[in-house]
């Protein structure tokens, strides 16, 4: 989401209610062979798929957030010589929206580099997954079709590989009528797949039962939100539903910068000086505050050490390991920094018992996030 959807977390008046006693396996035609690719060891692709639609992403996603503002000045050309770096290093999976500044412009740019300059193979691999988050307007035929053809245009592509949607008020149905329309835009060859971004448990079985063949479900998840593993990976397990994480490094602060260090003394540690860090320091508050957040680095650090990978690396595999993540989110800042032979380490990267088992220990020391936020996406709507 945009850095102006991110909202201070605000307690919830009660616990969310289990799976409602209606719920039934919506089963993804092929699901369960199409995503055989999901595993805890290293493997780099998965398959997202349901009622016969399918897309190969890899496993760790180029987050673009970054271009929507407060990170600095992006340079277009900068940008799109770093998105080749990346593809060529074998991180060929982009995730985008349509509210990220430059961002789908920066991918046609991309895209057409790549099919002028490399061979079609590294074409084929290439994926560009986006969002659309409109207002809770009257969701027409013509209003979203011409909302996807823009991003179409910006993107420059015949077909968008993922439009993942996002609503805010539930109250209003209208979710329903867009995604209805947004189907029959894929049937029309306009999108290969539909999926979800922060979206609820309630809501995500809703829109299944309305027949809307969701992929998957791209919501916050990291080591101190594990919110997702609770009655979202549920369903998911009970249908195909696949979830695609972001938030799995905060932002920058599951990292050895942030080790060691006190925030709260003005000047005395890293400064939190771009919008994610913003976010996931309220979020490390609301789960159990600094202190123990330093327990969670330290247990990260020792894990690291025994591998030889950053703190990073060990973070974002520990959500490729858990229930029904096909991939994880690492944010690029393109043309500014760039990360990837340790965002590479990831898939070579293997956790062994001990290393779970100890990680999980000071995440659970933590509060029940659900209890305090609600379920997945209720940050944004609280």
């Amino acid at each position: 989401m945009s850095s102006a959807a991110a909202r201070a977390v605000s307690p919830a008046a009660a616990a969310p209610p289990p799976l409602p006693r209606r719920l039934r396996p919506v089963r993804c035609t092929g699901g369960a062979a199409a995503t055989e690719t999901v595993t805890a060891g290293p493997a780099r692709v998965a398959t997202v798929s349901n009622s016969g639609d399918s897309l190969a992403i890899c496993r760790v996603l180029n987050g673009m957030w970054q271009t929507s503002g407060g990170w600095g000045r992006i340079d277009r050309d900068a940008a799109v010589d770093a998105m080749l770096a990346y593809a060529d290093a074998g991180l060929t999976t982009f995730d985008m929206a349509d509210h990220y500044g430059p961002a789908e412009d920066l991918y046609g740019m991309f895209i057409n580099r790549v099919r002028r300059e490399r061979p079609p193979e590294l074409l084929e691999e290439i994926k560009g997954l986006t969002k659309w988050v409109p207002p809770p307007v009257k969701m027409t035929r013509s209003y979203v079709e011409d909302n996807i053809n823009r991003s179409r245009k910006r993107m420059d592509v015949a077909a968008l590989d993922m439009l993942q949607f996002h609503w805010w008020d539930y109250s209003n149905l209208g979710y329903l009528d867009a995604l209805k329309h947004i189907t029959d835009l894929k049937e029309e060859g306009k999108i290969k797949t539909v999926a979800l971004t922060n979206f609820d448990t309630d809501r995500l079985q809703i829109i299944l039962e309305n027949e809307i063949p969701v992929v998957s479900n791209q919501v916050q998840h990291s080591i101190v939100d594990m919110r997702p593993q609770q009655r979202m990976a549920e369903l998911c397990q009970l249908t195909g539903v696949k979830l695609i994480t972001y938030g799995t490094v905060m932002g920058g602060l599951l990292s050895e910068k942030f080790l060691d260090t006190n925030v709260s003394i003005p000047f005395a540690g890293p400064p939190l000086n771009t919008p994610s860090l913003q976010k996931y320091k309220r979020m490390v508050d609301a789960w159990g505050g600094w202190s123990l957040f330093q327990t969670l680095l330290q247990t990260l650090k020792k894990v690291s050490l025994k591998h030889g990978v950053p703190i990073a690396t060990v973070a974002v595999r520990y959500i490729l390991n858990q229930t029904s993540v096909a991939g994880s989110m690492v944010g690029v800042r393109l043309g500014l920094s760039e990360h990837i032979k340790d965002t590479n380490s990831i898939f070579s990267l293997e956790l062994d018992e001990e290393d779970m088992n100890s990680i999980t220990e000071v995440s659970k020391k933590g509060r029940n996030l659900m209890d305090i936020i609600g379920d997945c996406g209720d940050e944004y709507r609280t």
